[in-house]
């Protein structure tokens, strides 16, 4: 199969592609220098010349891009994933979120993604929409859990940790491999995926073991309670391992953890 992922230049639509080709199927860029996603009829030319047998949307972009995607998809009868988030949620009413739940996001970057979520669907009923929470990778560069932690020892001299906060994050090898088989096996309608959805882990814990797992001595890190939210994406079927799966002192009781 052929599949076209958008998003390329960021943090997790690489590791998707790197998924999709050791399953044995060729990977599509979108290459926006030489179609721009707002350039309705060079878009919609381009995808009929290249074909793809599915679609994953990753790349940030209008939400008239996504619907173009999504109608592309509808047309030509082929799976169509776009990747939401966590985000979509303000922090009250508090989590953890369903799927059926009310997006009351505050923030511009939930606005925007809810407006996605709608044209997407609006565009394709059979399209799955994947929220996602904070992606979490030792290497790859961009809104990473692990990489935000670095800088915020380095800019600041400490990790401020709020013991009052469950994030929804997940391995983003984890959440690649869910999200390539959502296009092998495509279901529609909206799908969380969140490997604390069913242990609900606070941050402070979290931190605390990716500062063991990958050796990051040099972490100062504070307890807190600055940031008070259930944000866990629950509502589905677990398609990613969960957190303690990867992380060895996320298995020991929280007494042992401290």
């Amino acid at each position: 199969m052929r599949w076209l992922v958008t998003g390329l230049r960021g943090t997790l639509a690489p590791v998707l592609a790197r998924r999709a080709q050791v399953l044995g199927h060729e990977v599509l860029g979108w290459r926006r220098d030489e179609v721009a996603p707002d350039d309705a009829a060079a878009g919609d030319a381009w995808l009929r010349r290249v074909r793809p047998d599915a679609i994953a949307h990753l790349g940030m972009g209008s939400e008239d891009w996504a619907a173009r995607l999504a109608a592309h998809a509808a047309r030509r009868g082929i799976p169509f994933l776009f990747t939401s988030t966590a985000m979509v949620f303000h922090h009250q009413p508090d989590g953890p979120h369903g799927v059926a739940d009310e997006r009351n996001a505050q923030d511009p970057y939930g606005q925007y993604k809810r407006a996605c979520e709608d044209a997407v669907r609006a565009a394709c009923p059979a399209a799955c929409i994947a929220r996602l929470g904070w992606q979490i990778d030792p290497r790859q560069p961009g809104n990473n859990m692990l990489m935000a932690l670095d800088q915020w020892q380095a800019s600041g001299g400490e990790v401020r940790a709020s013991r009052s906060w469950r994030p929804a994050c997940s391995f983003m090898e984890d959440t690649a491999a869910a999200l390539a088989d959502l296009l092998l096996r495509p279901m529609a309608g909206v799908i969380h995926i969140d490997s604390n959805a069913d242990e609900g882990h606070d941050f402070l814990r979290i931190v605390l073991a990716l500062k063991q797992a990958f050796g990051r001595e040099g972490w100062r890190v504070t307890a807190t309670d600055e940031y008070v939210h259930d944000q866990r994406l629950a509502g589905g079927a677990q398609r990613v391992p969960a957190l303690s799966a990867r992380l060895a002192m996320l298995r020991q009781s929280p007494g042992g953890a401290a």
